[in-house]
């Protein structure tokens, strides 16, 4: 059995009046869920679901490309502390000590 899509529009309390409608548009690219090419016409509101998902598949995929950026960014920082610490032991320099002060808060006492 193959479910079809009804035509009534909740919006006006009819059928779907279709290209008259403003919310009646077109949608290209490729189904979030099947992959497959989508190039169809149809009510905004009912395109809603597959665009949420394409949006949070979007959001995964920027996620981990931060991640794996910050990945890269902290072995990479860490190389360049080795380095630095490495031509400062060669040259018999002592490295910095940084020191980093708190804030005193409100009600705070010595």
């Amino acid at each position: 059995m193959k479910l079809e899509q009804g035509k009534f529009c909740p919006l006006i309390g009819k059928d779907c009046i279709g290209l008259q409608c403003s919310w009646f548009t077109q949608i290209r690219g490729n189904n979030p869920q099947t992959g497959e090419p989508v190039d169809e016409w149809g009510c905004a509101v009912t395109w809603m679901p597959m665009l949420t998902i394409e949006s949070s598949q979007m959001s995964r995929q920027t996620g981990a490309a931060v991640e794996s950026f910050r990945n890269e960014m902290v072995k990479n920082n860490e190389i360049n502390r080795n380095i630095l610490a490495q031509s400062m032991a060669n040259q018999n320099l002592i490295p910095p000590t940084v020191v980093v002060e708190q804030p005193k808060l409100e009600g705070d006492t010595e």
